[in-house]
């Protein structure tokens, strides 16, 4: 039966459809095919099942808060405030890259959203004062993967759905936070010293007067993050509750106090979300019927089996998780990748004693590894489209990131107390 349904979905796509209709149309061949009981009514059924969560109420609040942002002037706000306090060191620039994506990260939650969002203007900055297109590119993209560990996090609400009911999507959002600040770190490390090496010249440094001036303009977008996620880890509201607050913020400060996006641009931002939540809600149906097909065939117990052994210990199990979320992801939209393959290894770290909020982290993270690694991840033609610049020019300088996130997805394995100390 898994042959069966891999070749069937290995046709669709081969013949270009989209991701959603072989994850839809391969599980209702193969069960209308190998089991002749099993109804229509059954299987319509399961891709409703698999929208009815509440949590899901998260993804289309979350989305429609960052495009209202992503229109009004929110982006170039904190870029100017964080340029305003470290543009003038050497490799500033691209640490303000790397921050400004870590901040509106913790707003979109969407890398593909920050990239549009951050990479626009910065690309243009980072020209300016030197920076080779590649390596600007390079950069904008790998920061953008912060966005799916920093809450809150789109990544971790379909983990969420797709581990089952005892994983907590506040829990995930906290832990989140240790590993994006993480990254930012090393990225910007990383970018002081090529700064220095390649000699890249120092922007003019920023007065007081303008860094307040800067400052007084972010303050309230540099809030976003404080009160969401801030809120969550209180107990002062819940993740759906945090989702509905922060189309509010967004509205308030766009609408009314900055006054970027008039009131009748809403209800087009809102279809452009509507559009998208729409093909999100259609891979996360198709996931859960594809997952029940699976379960039905017991082909998890058979994966588990095989490549996992009878009695594994958590480390194994993490690295193992680790290389097939990364792979995956490099070839397949990560929340397709996620909704498959959480349900068949979720029982496996169960019993080899892995904390499933520990788990998440792994699976957010190199989810976000996979979105900006060639050849296919999303975040590599998402930035080809948005600087009309070809492949091999936006990959040429990935490797460094790349080896920089692996190293630090080692870390998160050997480490769980990075993923967990906010939440024990």
């Amino acid at each position: 039966m898994l042959t069966t349904l891999i070749t069937i979905m290995a046709i669709f796509l081969l013949l270009n459809f989209p991701m959603m209709i072989p994850l839809i149309l391969g599980p209702l061949i193969v069960m209308l095919v190998y089991n002749s009981t099993v109804t229509m009514d059954l299987l319509m059924g399961q891709l409703l099942t698999g929208i009815e969560s509440p949590v899901l109420l998260c993804v289309p609040l979350f989305i429609f808060a960052a495009d209202i942002m992503t229109a009004g002037k929110t982006s170039e706000r904190l870029l100017d405030f964080v340029g305003a306090f470290v543009g003038h060191i050497r490799g500033g620039y691209a640490v303000t890259t790397a921050a400004s994506c870590t901040m509106f990260g913790a707003i979109s939650g969407s890398t593909q959203a920050t990239v549009v969002a951050v990479g626009r203007p910065m690309r243009e900055r980072l020209l300016k004062v030197g920076y080779k297109d590649s390596s600007a590119m390079a950069l904008i993209i790998n920061s953008s993967d912060v966005a799916l560990l920093i809450p809150p996090s789109i990544g971790m609400i379909i983990y969420a759905l797709a581990a089952g009911s005892g994983v907590s999507v506040g829990d995930l959002f906290i832990a989140g936070i240790i590993p994006g600040i993480i990254v930012f770190l090393a990225f910007a490390t990383y970018s002081i010293v090529y700064a220095k090496v390649k000699d890249i010249p120092l922007a003019p440094k920023a007065n007081w007067s303008e860094r307040f001036k800067y400052f007084r303009k972010a303050l309230l977008p540099l809030g976003f993050p404080i009160l969401i996620v801030g809120g969550i880890y209180k107990g002062w509201f819940t993740p759906v509750e945090a989702s509905g607050i922060s189309v509010l913020y967004a509205l308030i400060l766009e609408v009314l106090i900055y006054r970027t996006i008039p009131f009748k641009k809403i209800p087009s931002i809102a279809l452009s979300t509507g559009l998208v939540t729409s093909a999100v809600f259609i891979l996360v149906a198709g996931g859960q019927l594809f997952t029940w097909v699976l379960g039905y065939a017991q082909i998890p117990q058979q994966i588990t089996e095989a490549v996992l052994g009878s009695d594994p210990s958590a480390l194994y199990v993490l690295i193992i998780v680790s290389i097939f979320f990364f792979i995956g992801c490099m070839f397949v939209d990560p929340i397709v990748v996620i909704l498959i393959l959480t349900p068949i290894f979720v029982p496996a770290a169960t019993a080899a004693d892995v904390n499933l909020i520990h788990l998440g982290i792994i699976v957010t993270f190199q989810a976000a590894l996979g979105s900006a690694t060639p050849p296919f991840g999303v975040d590599i033609f998402t930035a080809s489209a948005v600087f009309k610049k070809p492949y091999w020019e936006v990959i040429k300088s990935t490797p460094p990131y790349i080896i920089m996130l692996l190293a630090i997805g080692a870390l998160l394995i050997l480490f769980p107390e990075l993923s967990l100390v906010l939440i024990d």
